[in-house]
């Protein structure tokens, strides 16, 4: 019987910007596009492009269809709104008793 994973909580949602910080597509930035929480891994628009060779069916012609592969969630960092650098994000309450993410670089609060 396979042991069950523990899942990780996420910083990072869906529509954040965000920064690859390792491998082959190291310095690229892009939108978060899916979170898939279970496997630990971000989809990020037009990072790690991958070609796939599909054959034609009566749906589609087929082809070669380029499109994103996941990222593990470690090798990516929040972009800090103010600075345009990599950042951490935090949690704090605000005065009206609502919870908000931050970047910890400058403080700039990342939820509207």
């Amino acid at each position: 019987m396979a042991r069950r994973q523990s899942v990780r909580k996420m910083r990072l949602k869906k529509g954040d910007k965000v920064i690859v910080t390792t491998g082959r597509e190291k310095g690229k930035t892009g939108e978060i596009l899916r979170v898939m929480r279970e496997e630990n891994r971000v989809l990020v628009q037009g990072v790690n492009m991958v070609k796939k060779h599909q054959r034609p069916t009566q749906a589609s012609p087929g082809g070669i269809n380029e499109f994103e592969a996941p990222l593990h969630a470690s090798n990516v960092a929040a972009v800090d709104p103010k600075k345009n650098q990599a950042t951490r994000i935090g949690y704090k309450w605000l005065d009206g008793g609502q919870k908000v993410r931050f970047a910890k670089r400058s403080g700039e609060v990342l939820d509207s």
